[in-house]
């Protein structure tokens, strides 16, 4: 297969490990946790792109699909459809592109229904054999369907649950290693809760608090050929809480903070002969695996003169004291943003997000505008990358949004 793709490919699972040079193995002992079907994770749309990649408390848009769908009865308008587009790893190449189509429409007091499309384009890959001769040219690409529902238990409370399926066809069928490749195809379920408070008042202004908490992406363990292990999805554990603050009738902010773990098992420590010698099993079902992701975590192996693992008896690796809770730690990701509108009509947003660079090294602020006439609005977002080389470094989101619906008027739900 063409060396194109396998340089190419461990990017989309957030694999950055080469980007944390300058620190010594012993800081970093790098064991990031990477999946199938990654695309299932890039964020979609421009306005949570600006904001450090936080969503799951903001207020409601069509772009909720992703974040919340619980956030979706907690809506300005009564529908929404937006379109967004990302050229992706610009860095690398220029013929790699997500695009995200999602709206909703509310249906009564108490339920709103949604869906989404996203479809990830890889550009044109020429794949070769082991010698170099061309094999052919084609064109990999994934895509994922999405229907949303969402159910208002109370004025302040909803929740939502989202159905998915997945398609990813990376290597058009080709044999590979002496095994018949074949596409990943995965469905999938959303769990979203979302709670949005009464307005209170903060230093003489009206404010509200949100908070919201979702699992994505809860679906089956995808392979590529028969002879492959299967994979887990990215299952995505996200909580969330923004605060909205009006300073006067023109002028508003958001203040928002997510944070987010893989629900996916940490990759363990094995010895020459394939025995684990620190953390665990990682080949296991879904939810088992989901369960473990939470204290799996190998730690720091203590290491001889020779720098050769120390030993237990048992054959296990030595551990040093207090390292497994660390790295639980920072298999936790955090996003920050900020968003300022003024008459509804203007914004401007940044956000700043952080992921340990023992674990996959994205760290980058983001930055955007946002600009609303009448029914239709526009948003741009752009990612500067914290460490040098890094592919996402300059990524450009652009979404268009539509309302079609009349504004929802606050009501008691009965």
């Amino acid at each position: 297969m063409n060396k194109k793709v396998w340089a190419i490919l461990p990017l989309f699972g957030f694999c950055f490990q080469g980007l944390s040079q300058g620190a010594t193995d012993e800081d970093l002992q790098l064991n990031t946790i990477t999946t199938a079907l990654p695309f299932m994770s890039i964020t979609p749309d421009s306005r949570s792109g600006a904001m450090g990649d936080v969503g799951t408390a903001i207020s409601a848009s069509s772009s909720s699909v992703y974040w919340n769908s619980a956030m979706l009865n907690f809506a300005d308008k009564n529908s929404e459809i937006s379109i967004s587009y990302t050229p992706w790893l610009r860095q690398l190449t220029n013929d790699i592109h997500l695009s995200y189509l999602s709206g909703y429409a509310r249906l009564g007091k108490r339920h709103v229904v949604g869906g989404a499309l996203r479809y990830f384009s890889l550009g044109e890959i020429t794949f070769t054999g082991p010698t170099g001769n061309v094999l052919r040219d084609d064109k990999p690409n994934e895509f994922e369907v999405t229907g949303a529902y969402a159910f208002k238990l109370s004025d302040n409370m909803s929740l939502g649950v989202n159905g998915k399926f997945a398609y990813s066809n990376l290597t058009g069928g080709l044999t590979v290693g002496g095994a018949e490749t074949k596409a990943g195809i995965a469905g999938a379920a959303d769990i979203s809760f979302a709670y949005r408070g009464n307005k209170f008042m903060l230093s003489g202004k009206d404010a509200r608090m949100n908070f919201g908490a979702t699992i994505t992406n809860l679906g089956n363990k995808v392979a590529y050929s028969d002879a492959q292990r299967r994979d887990f999805i990215p299952t995505t554990l996200k909580l969330g809480t923004a605060l909205e603050l009006d300073a006067d009738s023109y002028n508003s902010f958001t203040f928002a903070v997510d944070v987010q773990k893989l629900l996916v098992p940490t990759p363990p420590y094995y010895d020459t002969d394939g025995n684990v010698i620190a953390g665990k099993n990682n080949d296991i079902g879904v939810v088992a695996g989901m369960v473990q992701s939470f204290y799996d975590a190998p730690g720091q192996i203590e290491e001889d003169d020779n720098g050769d693992p120390i030993l237990n008896s048992d054959g296990t690796a030595q551990i040093v004291p207090g390292t497994k809770f660390k790295e639980e730690l920072r298999e936790w990701n955090i996003g920050t943003g900020i968003e300022y509108w003024y008459n509804d009509v203007f914004a401007i947003r940044t956000g700043f997000f952080y992921e340990h660079k023992t674990k996959g090294a994205r760290q980058y602020f983001n930055a955007g505008l946002g600009l609303k006439y009448n029914i239709i609005g526009i948003d741009i977002s752009y990612l500067l990358a914290l460490q040098r080389n890094n592919p996402l470094a300059n990524t450009l989101r652009f979404t268009l949004r539509f309302d079609i619906g009349t504004k929802t008027e606050e009501v008691t739900t009965p």
